[in-house]
């Protein structure tokens, strides 16, 4: 145990104990617990323990916010959970939701950690291609063989990586899947190597899509040869397999020798009957999946592109877009290309045309602020911010967004619009849509469908969006009272809950704070500020739920829900309450302006101590945005922070 150990045994008896822990891992400042029952964690007990700043429940997970130093504190709550780093995150999570809530589950878990990376390898083999088709270089040369191995590394050895995003999600032991994933890419028991090596002994299934020439057997039984090599689905059932193997193994192996025993049994048993079972059968559905799809698409392509570009924006918000992710990677392996969901790229643009237009006609300048960087992200290929920060919130251009996007998928699938490979987000896609030959066909009919998709947007929301259906009004969010005396004129979608600030002083955006944990935005949204006097008054009318008992930070639930957290300076937690003096209790209901606190400001000077004050919405999930005062000096009880909602 280490020096947390204290606050470990503390937060583990006040969870409800070891028994009413599912799993445990941690993020960057977080503990996430999953619960059996979290109604018998004391949460304001764990709130108030020195180490803690609050607690947070969220996407099935019992959060407790440490810091940064929270590797620390996880390292000394495992042995009281009596888990092992690798089985950390062994919940019950295959034992609640239904049959297709959990297999979403499972894809995103897969898929989710290798996206980006693959993202990042599909834009280099893409760029590779289109500089060789500007004539910059030919494929002739070391340039283009050494940019094409960067690029298609990943895609060749797929198995490998998906060999271990699997095992961690089907609690095999993560290396176990990648040596799986590399059997299943050794060279020679591909079917192209064994096919090179002489004629076959006999074929299987003949005359069929499955048809098989059987090269070599194992011990007598014909081995259906595959070239696994960049494939996604038999690695996946391979190690879903291997985890059941592994589990019955680790029951009557003695410990003695269960370290080295246990994935020998695993893996001599799980392979051979991956090759030869399992991985035909996978490899023989992904055909069936590719040639059905295929199939349907073939009988209205339009039609289908339509509803691809229609309905992905709706999928994205349910999280179900997940469901899509190994059909379009399996189309692009099985078929060297995707065209069928390759239509969801006109959403991205209409998203960003839609925000363009809101910004451009908003007299809000809340608003124009929230819209720039959304517009910018959607560009990027990020358009979840504004789907949810305006899009959903005004409805109508929610719902003009999808038309657009509909309508950009109905030319796609009209002018057979595809994807050569798996390649970055947004305007980053384009260097994966260059055809393998060089030609410019397919890249022209991206271009041209992002056009036509922005002009159906802008056009729309012309003709159908009107200002007042913002919610907005001629005035100003920054006058409090004006605001609230307007608010029976003014038929708002978005309500603006201002935040007074709690002390006098210079105001800094968050990102500028010298701590990780809020800089980052972790704890959530807010600005900070350097205090010109050691004065903290209330923000807002509400109740003091949290008092640190040294002092250095409260938090406040204000009457409207809105949770405050206070932190002065930072590490100030160090000092144990030293210069601090608290003027209210803990539960005590507090009014904007009350008095709180006071800080002795010279001394934690004197101390070395950074002043930079954090004022954070630590239920920021809860609201659309958190937008900052525009003042670079603020008073306390001047407005510091707009909270808007729906």
């Amino acid at each position: 145990m280490g020096k947390y150990e204290d606050l470990a045994k503390a937060i583990v008896k006040n969870i409800g104990g070891k028994e009413n822990v599912n799993s445990l891992t941690h993020c960057i400042t977080r503990l996430r617990f999953k619960l059996k029952d979290e109604s018998k964690a004391k949460d304001e007990v764990i709130k108030n323990m020195d180490g803690v700043v609050t607690v947070m429940k969220s996407g099935g997970q019992y959060q407790v916010v440490i810091g940064n130093h929270v590797p620390e504190v996880y390292a000394d709550v495992m042995p009281l959970l009596g888990l092992e780093e690798g089985n950390a995150d062994q919940a019950e999570d295959g034992q609640g939701g239904s049959l297709f809530n959990r297999a979403i589950d499972v894809i995103s878990g897969i898929f989710q950690p290798i996206l980006g990376i693959m993202a990042a390898c599909g834009m280099v083999k893409g760029l590779n291609a289109l500089f060789v088709a500007l004539g910059l270089y030919t494929d002739a040369g070391g340039g283009y063989l050494l940019l094409n191995a960067i690029g298609d590394g990943l895609f060749h050895f797929m198995p490998l990586f998906l060999g271990y995003t699997a095992a961690k999600k089907f609690n095999l032991k993560p290396m176990i899947g990648l040596v799986i994933g590399a059997i299943m890419c050794y060279p020679t028991v591909q079917n192209s190597a064994l096919s090179a090596g002489g004629e076959a002994l006999y074929t299987l299934f003949a005359g069929t899509m499955f048809e098989s020439a059987v090269y070599t057997e194992f011990f007598g039984i014909p081995l259906i040869a595959m070239d696994y090599t960049g494939t996604v689905i038999p690695v996946i059932f391979v190690v879903y397999f291997a985890s059941k193997c592994e589990k019955f193994f680790s029951k009557f192996i003695p410990d003695l020798v269960k370290f080295f025993f246990v994935p020998m049994l695993t893996l001599l048993v799980a392979l051979p009957i991956g090759f030869l079972l399992i991985g035909p059968v996978a490899t023989f559905g992904s055909k069936i999946i590719a040639e059905t799809i295929i199939s349907i698409r073939n009988v209205s392509p339009m039609l289908a592109g339509g509803l691809v570009g229609l309905t992905w924006q709706i999928l994205v918000i349910f999280g179900l877009h997940w469901g899509f992710i190994p059909v379009y990677i399996n189309n692009i392996v099985t078929n060297g290309y995707d065209n069928v969901m390759m239509p969801f790229f006109a959403c991205t643009f209409a998203t960003s045309a839609v925000i363009l237009v809101i910004m451009l006609k908003t007299r809000d300048r809340k608003m124009k602020e929230l819209c720039l960087p959304n517009f910018i992200s959607g560009i990027f290929g990020v358009t979840e911010p504004g789907i949810y920060g305006i899009l959903l919130p005004l409805k109508k251009p929610f719902i003009i967004s999808c038309i657009a996007g509909g309508i950009g998928g109905a030319f796609y699938g009209f002018c057979n619009f595809r994807k050569f490979s798996m390649g970055g987000m947004g305007i980053f896609e384009f260097p994966a849509m260059m055809e393998p030959d060089g030609s410019w066909g397919n890249l022209l009919v991206a271009v041209s469908g992002v056009l036509l998709t922005m002009i159906v947007a802008v056009i729309l929301m012309l003709l159908f969006y009107r200002e007042k259906e913002a919610g907005q009004s001629d005035k100003t969010m920054l006058d409090t009272k004006e605001q609230e005396e307007s608010v029976e004129d003014t038929p708002a979608l978005l309500e603006d809950i201002a935040i007074c600030s709690p002390l006098k002083g210079d105001v800094l955006e968050l990102a500028q704070v010298e701590d990780a944990a809020f800089s980052a935005g972790i704890l959530g949204k807010g600005c900070a500020i350097v205090p010109a006097e050691g004065e903290v008054y209330a923000p807002v009318d509400g109740v003091l739920t949290t008092l640190f008992p040294t002092k250095h930070a409260l938090g406040i639930t204000s009457d409207d829900g809105v949770e405050v957290l206070i932190h002065i300076g930072l590490n100030t937690v160090q000092l144990n309450g030293e210069g601090f003096t608290a003027h209210v209790q803990q539960g005590e209901r507090v009014s904007r302006g009350q008095h709180l606190l006071s800080f002795d400001l010279a001394e934690l000077k004197d101390k070395g101590y950074c002043l930079q004050t954090p004022v954070i919405i630590t239920n920021t999930n809860d609201y659309l945005e958190i937008l900052s005062t525009m003042q670079k000096e603020v008073m306390s009880d001047d407005v510091l922070l707009h909270v808007m909602n729906s």
